[in-house]
């Protein structure tokens, strides 16, 4: 029987937190080989194969089925995988590794504070300046969806490379989509998020790829590790 495929975050408070809670919930997570390796195994659970991965890099082979659980946060899921709500299944939301994605801009644009008025002043720099207003994101897709939903159509994302807050200021974005937890950096840029500007509110979560548990066994692995893991952190939550 081939083995789950775990995927779990491979540096920063995000594995620590993860790995915290596999222990908890009594599944812990050993690294095998190399201390700086990729690989680990689950304690007591010889059928599960782990891989130390980059939270990106976890949402994206949860779309291929490469990896069959993973721990990533609900942005990069909903960025990632158009078809999200098909392809996987949000199992456990773990309560950290919070982060909103926002639209915001410069403070000084004293009459927007909605995207009806981030709309309408699109069209009115559109007809002064013969281009649209720019948005700076790692968040395309999920930028895209949101403007259209809310009927704004005089705008066009840019990639942002770097630090996206600091786009405005560095005259290569009008406005920007980007995750934030407490709004302080983008203050600290001159950044203000609209009254109607929160995209999602994103957490770590346990993610199930749908296709990679057609066997019954992963399906039930993929079901007690889910199982330990809410336990795990209702009990850290009371």
């Amino acid at each position: 029987m081939d083995k789950l495929i775990v995927g779990v975050p491979s540096k920063g408070r995000l594995m620590e937190d993860t790995l915290d809670l596999f222990r908890a919930g009594g599944i812990a997570i050993e690294k095998t080989g190399d201390a700086r390796g990729y690989k680990g195994a689950m304690a007591g659970v010889p059928d599960v194969a782990v891989e130390f991965l980059s939270a990106g890099e976890i949402a994206r082979h949860l779309q291929s089925g490469r990896v069959h659980l993973g721990v990533t946060g609900e942005d990069l899921v909903r960025e990632q995988i158009p078809d999200a709500d098909e392809r996987v299944d949000l199992l456990v939301k773990f309560g950290f590794g919070h982060a909103n994605v926002v639209v915001a801009v410069p403070d000084c644009w004293l009459d927007v504070e909605t995207m009806a008025d981030l709309e309408e002043a699109g069209a009115l720099f559109t007809a002064e300046h013969g281009r649209r207003l720019r948005i700076a994101t790692k968040y395309p897709m999920l930028t895209r969806r949101f403007f259209t939903d809310k009927g704004v159509v005089h705008y066009r994302t840019v990639e942002s490379l770097g630090a996206t807050e600091g786009a405005p200021a560095a005259g290569m974005a009008e406005g920007i989509v980007d995750i934030t937890s407490t709004g302080a950096t983008l203050r600290a840029n001159g950044l203000r998020i609209l009254a109607d500007g929160l995209i999602l509110q994103s957490e770590a979560n346990l993610v199930a790829a749908r296709a990679a548990l057609v066997e019954p066994r992963l399906a039930a692995l993929c079901t007690d590790i889910a199982s330990r893991l809410k336990a795990a952190r209702d009990v850290s939550a009371a």
